[in-house]
């Protein structure tokens, strides 16, 4: 067991940052559409934020706020306290480095979770590509980046292998689910097992692992400042794939990605088939990172960033527009006629406004709005999802504006997404004949369990992420401060239940590695914000499509 426990501080080196400021306008030859827009944090350095926030010596300091809206002071001593130590840190250091899987003698990941008491394995002790994001980040962000290099290697080993489920061969830029290294002693060898879906329940792809792939490769350049890894022929190659997948031309009419449910963290039956917030923000943050590190230096790269540019502006209109619900946009929607034809059509899906379920009129606050579920046609899902919107936020799908309404409508609705653990994965359960249908009577997604309105520890670092981009850390200190008087006590589990997450999940694993790499990272940017420059994506300040914050389909 390695010795060293605690906490370094290392910085984010921006050495990328000239590619995400591309003018993405210019590549389309199209006339550069513009909006008024007040300043937001996105325009501020994180050296700068990292500073303003460590400013212990002032009685008091205030976060920035965009819109004109009033910041908060916190105690200069409060600020120290929350920067010192906690207890469980050391422990979750010792258990995250407990879960480290080794090929050959070098680190490549961390399972997915170390449970001393349940003897049932089942695919726990796999790498899997989406869990192994958080422990990646905590890795970096602590100055110890090797682990993450051997990971993005060995999986892009992985993607080249030739994949099947039964007799049908998948497409060549899919990356695995997860992977298991199998040790022989007598041997002395190590082999790599992978999952591409195969294995899964459902047989479903994992289209998320390619996107986070992306992500990660990105946040490792940003890190470390080592461009060689993703200027490689090998990586360059394996994005190249996995866009190839993405960029496809077909008969799809939206830039949205059309999936199949169970292709992304919600791996079960849950309703979410179609076009997911959660698949739509994670393809918009990948483009958007690929756009960042593709070379230009032939025909085919070019060919590629000119097809990532004209798809990033499609599919920002699309979201902004069409995803979008705050109370104006949901006044407007109970109010649509159906049976519209032509392209003047103001209810574009054919929604029928008697479909709106009755619980979205009492959960929308006057101030706030988000991303829902799903848009298809004559079908919303006014579901919330954590993991979406907050991708939205570190991406910029979201503009400022809006970004600042989500964040509005998790503090209106404190009780509802965060309860007593963080982070409601969706919001409301489904239950009754609805759960019959929609679930297939799954047992393991009953109401207010598991990705049916659980509990998942594990999302605390994403929402910590977005406060701090919002300029709102006092919502993360809140959160973390509600985990930490559960989470050690109760093991570290993988979720918990009921509507405000008071009990350990039905079935949840303990001493789960991404709860466990969730706070630790939350930890470490709350400490030192600078961290979020590996994770977060500015604003594309050249092309703005004409949306303002309550409008309608229409735009």
């Amino acid at each position: 067991m390695d010795g060293h426990l605690g906490l370094r501080k290392v910085g984010s080196i921006c050495s990328i940052s000239e590619m995400e400021d591309l003018d993405l306008s210019r590549l389309l030859d199209k006339p550069k559409l513009t909006i008024e827009r007040k300043s937001s944090f996105d325009e501020r350095s994180f050296s700068e934020l990292s500073a303003s926030f460590a400013r212990v010596g002032l009685d008091s300091y205030e976060t920035y706020s965009p819109g004109g809206r009033s910041g908060f002071n916190t105690p200069a001593s409060s600020m120290r306290n929350s920067f010192e130590p906690h207890p469980m840190v050391a422990d979750a250091w010792e258990s995250l480095r407990k879960s480290l899987v080794y090929f050959r003698g070098q680190p490549v990941g961390t399972i997915a979770a170390v449970d001393h008491q349940s003897e049932e394995v089942l695919n726990y002790d796999q790498v899997f590509v989406r869990d192994f994001v958080p422990s990646a980040l905590a890795f970096l962000m602590n100055g110890e980046p090797e682990i993450v290099k051997n990971f993005l290697l060995k999986t892009l080993h992985l993607q080249g292998w030739e994949k099947r489920v039964d007799r049908f061969k998948l497409g060549a830029g899919v990356m695995p689910a997860s992977f298991k290294v199998l040790h022989d002693p007598v041997r002395k060898t190590d082999t790599l097992v992978a999952d591409f879906g195969e294995s899964a329940i459902g047989r479903v792809a994992p289209v998320d692992s390619g996107f986070w792939w992306i992500i990660l490769l990105r946040a490792y350049t940003k890190s470390t400042g080592d461009l060689s890894l993703a200027e490689s022929s090998d990586c360059q190659k394996g994005m190249k794939l996995i866009l190839t997948l993405c960029l496809a031309e077909g008969f799809d009419t939206f830039p949205t990605l059309l999936c199949a449910d169970g292709c992304s963290m919600i791996d079960r039956r849950m309703g979410v088939y179609g076009y997911p917030i959660e698949i739509q923000a994670l393809f918009f943050m990948a483009l958007r990172c690929a756009l960042a590190m593709l070379k230009q230096d032939d025909a085919e790269g070019k060919e590629c960033v000119e097809r990532i540019a004209k798809r990033l502006h499609a599919l920002t209109y699309h979201m902004r527009s069409y995803f979008w619900l705050d109370f104006q946009q949901l006044n407007d929607i109970y109010r649509y006629k159906t049976e519209e034809y032509s392209h003047t059509a103001v209810n574009k899906f054919n929604v029928i406004p008697d479909s709106i379920p009755d619980w979205v009129f009492d959960f929308m606050p006057t101030r706030g709005g988000y991303f829902i579920g799903n848009v298809s046609p004559a079908r919303m899902d006014f579901r919330w999802f954590a993991l979406g919107n907050c991708i939205a936020i570190l991406s910029s799908l979201a503009t400022p504006e809006q970004s600042m309404a989500i964040m509005d409508l998790i503090e209106a609705r404190w009780d509802e997404l965060v309860g007593e653990m963080p982070l409601k994965i969706s919001y409301p359960a489904i239950e009754s004949h609805e759960w019959r249908i929609v679930t297939g009577c799954d047992p393991k997604n009953t109401r207010w369990s598991y990705h049916n309105g659980g509990s998942w520890p594990v999302l605390l670092w994403l929402v910590t992420a977005a406060c701090i981009k919002t300029g709102r850390p006092q919502i993360a200190r809140r959160a973390i401060e509600l985990a930490e008087s559960r989470l050690l006590k109760d093991g570290w589990p993988e979720y918990y239940d009921g509507k405000l997450g008071r009990y350990v999940g039905k079935q949840a694993r303990k001493y789960q590695t991404w709860s466990i790499a969730g706070y630790l990272v939350a930890k470490m940017m709350l400490e030192d914000p600078s961290h979020l420059g590996m994770i977060s994506l500015e604003e594309d300040r050249q092309m703005k499509p004409v949306i303002k914050r309550s409008s309608s389909w229409t735009c």
